[in-house]
């Protein structure tokens, strides 16, 4: 599979451009501030259904337009896909295949597997157990469509049971036999998506590690932890051990949507211990392992997405990343960076066709 084409419409600061792409290797070059990134997130966005880097989906039109559209043409087992994903002010965002507008967006997740390598990935380890869910969640629903129902019903319910709690508070009410509905509905949703967290992880885990092991030597023990409160028990009991707290502070303190994915490194957390370079091999490692994930669950090589990693990589890691290029174990791969000379002197080392854009 590999994106032949795209045409930009109105996204972000680029007012109209379109490309024709290789099936190996695309660069895109150019000053910050181009719009360089901003390539790369419209290939993420035709993936996903949004942006890498800006949730709020309005935010991604022109400034002073009223829309954008985002036209990408796929080779898919050697058959054309055409998809194109539009919004317009005060409209609902669509996502076309082949002329056919999605009635929902999972239908359409996991057609273009797709991994994002970039500097902001380094959210991961400095924001909050949030940040870290969705990682996880964003790579098992691309590859399961039903594990997305199950986060969007979980979290429907989790709004209503918090509601009511506050709804008790205010009116000075009680109702168990109400909220006992809740109970079961979110045990129901939760202890699923616990389930696939948990067997996600543990095939996650170990082609983590053999990556970081790749890129750093194997001079230091990294782990990924999957804590949960679900461990402990199972959820029906928890909201029910816990209903005293949820009624004073109004909220459901228990459930999966406390999950986290703990760094460690050496046995301590990366993000106090760990230094630049460490948390660097620790996310490229993290995102190499979801690129395997996704290529041996989804069958096909997924699409690669370079950001600005070049300027952040010393020549060890850069060589690490070529050598894989070299053995083919990526499939087709769009790179930014700031320096066109040193981006080419690069790719020439993998011996592999290449266009190079400057934006």
């Amino acid at each position: 599979m590999f994106l032949k084409q795209l045409s930009l419409l109105n996204y972000k600061n680029l007012a109209q451009i379109e490309f024709e792409f290789d099936t190996k290797i695309n660069c895109f070059v150019g000053k910050n501030g181009v719009g360089k990134t901003n390539i790369l997130d419209a290939i993420y966005h035709l993936a996903y259904g949004k942006s890498y880097f800006n949730p709020l989906a309005v935010q991604n039109i022109k400034h002073g337009e009223e829309y954008f559209v985002i036209d990408g043409l796929l080779d898919k087992n050697n058959k054309e896909e055409k998809i194109v994903c539009s919004l317009k002010k005060g409209q609902k965002k669509t996502i076309k295949r082949n002329g056919k507008v999605y009635d929902k967006l999972s239908e359409h997740l996991g057609l273009i597997p797709l991994v994002i390598i970039s500097p902001s990935d380094a959210d991961l380890i400095v924001e909050g157990s949030e940040t870290r869910r969705k990682f996880i969640d964003s790579v098992i629903a691309t590859l399961d469509s039903s594990y997305l129902q199950l986060l969007i019903q979980y979290q429907k319910t989790l709004s209503q049971r918090n509601a009511l709690l506050k709804y008790f508070a205010v009116n000075q009410i009680f109702d168990a036999d109400n909220l006992s509905i809740y109970n079961e509905q979110l045990s129901s949703s939760g202890q699923l998506i616990f389930e696939k967290r948990k067997q996600f992880l543990a095939e996650f885990v170990p082609i983590f590690e053999k990556h970081h092991a790749n890129i750093s030597g194997g001079n230091e023990k990294v782990a990924l932890k999957y804590e949960s409160q679900l461990f402990e028990s199972d959820l029906l009991s928890l909201l029910e051990d816990n209903l005293q707290k949820d009624r004073i502070i109004q909220y459901t303190s228990v459930g999966i949507h406390k999950d986290d994915l703990i760094f460690e490194i050496d046995g301590f957390p990366i993000k106090k211990f760990g230094s630049q370079g460490q948390q660097k091999s620790f996310l490229i490692a993290l995102k190499l392992a979801q690129f395997e994930f996704m290529k041996k669950q989804s069958g096909e090589l997924p699409i690669l997405l370079f950001d600005d990693i070049f300027d952040k990589l010393d020549e060890t890691r850069v060589q690490k990343i070529v050598t894989m290029v070299n053995d083919a174990v990526f499939g087709q791969i769009f790179i930014s960076d700031t320096h066109a000379e040193r981006t080419e002197l690069i790719i020439r080392k993998t011996h592999q066709s290449y266009k190079i854009f400057n934006i």
